[in-house]
């Protein structure tokens, strides 16, 4: 038997089982039946980050913008496609610091846009600046090791 991996819901945050094996095989929540896969940044607030951070075996890629940032909109379509690209591997999520401040300062976020990996709950990387989605994918392949 396979290595199973806790992936966390987008969208209704269940934590489910997937065998390792079964990652790319587009599965879906135990929960709301839907995707665990979307190839798009999941918008997460302060809780769901926590509960993501803390639930999933996935390595996590945070971007941390905001809505009045030139180059985090700009940077926005990258990360996206970017996202395709990456899951089911990582999941990649998108933190507002309007909305989260406490979070944005608990993670000493001092530009944006921001890029964080995580992993096992704990930061891996950090990389500061607007980046191309070929930028994004090599860099956080790099650092996912």
């Amino acid at each position: 038997m396979s290595e199973a991996l806790q992936v966390v819901c987008p969208r209704c945050d269940a934590v489910n089982r997937v065998p390792a094996t079964r990652i790319a095989d587009h599965p879906v929540c135990g929960a709301c039946k839907g995707a665990l896969f979307t190839g798009k940044p999941v918008a997460l607030d302060e809780a769901r980050f926590r509960r993501q951070l803390r639930a999933s075996s996935l390595p996590l890629l945070v971007d941390f913008w905001a809505s009045w940032c030139g180059p985090c909109r700009a940077m926005a379509p990258q990360f996206e496609a970017a996202a395709g690209i990456l899951e089911p591997g990582m999941r990649l999520v998108k933190v507002s610091t309007e909305d989260a401040p406490a979070l944005a300062q608990e993670m000493a976020i001092q530009s944006i846009p921001t890029l964080a990996l995580f992993r096992g709950g704990a930061e891996v990387a950090r990389q500061a600046g607007a980046m191309g989605a070929a930028q994004i994918v090599a860099w956080a392949r790099q650092v996912a090791g």
